[in-house]
């Protein structure tokens, strides 16, 4: 379980692929030891279960269904990744529960810039998830809990501060980069049981 909080990034450093699996490095500051083998991590929004500890690297190894679901399928060597240690207890959950359970992807419509807030507009790329995006909810993007600003049919817009920027890799977004997107856990129950 995470909050989407990110107070770390890391970078891509080695990439091993086969036609259905992913074994990827990253390089970061996150503090890790060994007896965190085996936890879990959100990396970019997805859990992903620590293998291997080398000093500051850290590795991973994606399954075909995370690939299917997620951006991981077209992650590139340097390519910047938001990390987040699972919640433990009794710390201030200060964003959303997130499960890192990915459902699907996102691209990048249009960043507008109000003053130094960003303002992007997404499309879901699968529209059964449509449903679930309601306005002022929340939606973890890369990992990070956000707030819906409003929903369109076809699309729905976010606002992100410059403090939110600083820490994570939204800031390397551009049009149509492709986010990962875990909608409301709370909400997909709700919708589930009521109709």
């Amino acid at each position: 379980m995470f909050n989407g909080i990110i107070y770390n990034t890391g970078k891509v450093i080695s990439i091993k692929k086969t036609k259905k699996s992913l074994f990827i490095g990253i390089l970061s500051n996150i503090t890790l030891k060994k007896k965190d083998l085996g936890s879990s991590i959100s990396c970019n929004g997805v859990c992903l279960t620590l293998v291997k500890i080398d000093k500051k690297k850290i590795f991973f190894y994606l399954s075909y269904e995370t690939l299917k679901r997620s951006n991981f399928r077209s992650v590139k060597i340097n390519q910047i990744i938001n990390l987040e240690k699972s919640l433990s207890y009794g710390k201030i959950i200060s964003g959303h529960y997130s499960q890192g359970h990915v459902d699907t992807v996102a691209k990048v419509i249009k960043i507008s810039l109000i003053d130094k807030v960003w303002l992007i507009k997404f499309k879901i790329l699968d529209k059964k998830f449509n449903k679930y995006l309601i306005e002022k909810g929340s939606i973890s993007i890369n990992g990070v809990s956000l707030t819906i600003s409003n929903t369109k049919k076809s699309y729905f817009n976010i606002n992100i501060i410059p403090h939110t920027l600083k820490l994570t890799n939204l800031q390397n977004l551009k049009k149509n980069d492709l986010v990962n997107v875990e909608l409301d856990i709370f909400g997909k129950y709700i919708y589930k049981y009521s109709n």
